[in-house]
């Protein structure tokens, strides 16, 4: 390999080492919108399951974008929440 070649592998080296945080700083935002969706879906499915398994009893959380959200950041927690606060305000 004569000495353009190497200028020309380096130059290569160095505009990928310069694209890949021009790369992250783009796909973060896709990461952090896929990652609402998932949550929202998983919230979506435990209430559903829940209301499912709970009507016989007279329980029902109303799914919505609020409920869902909660239940899909606050995972189990943010389920045990709603439960509470829709027991406290209609009791």
């Amino acid at each position: 390999m004569n000495g353009e070649t190497w200028q020309i592998i380096l130059i290569g080296i160095i505009a990928l080492l310069l694209l890949l945080p021009a790369l992250k700083f783009l796909l973060t935002p896709v990461r952090l919108i896929f990652k609402i969706l998932v949550n929202g879906l998983m919230g979506f499915l435990i209430l559903w399951l829940i209301n499912i398994f709970a009507e016989p009893w007279g329980f029902f959380l109303p799914i919505n974008t609020v409920t869902v959200l909660v239940a899909g950041f606050l995972g189990i927690p943010g389920i045990i929440l709603l439960s509470l606060l829709k027991f406290f305000l209609i009791y």
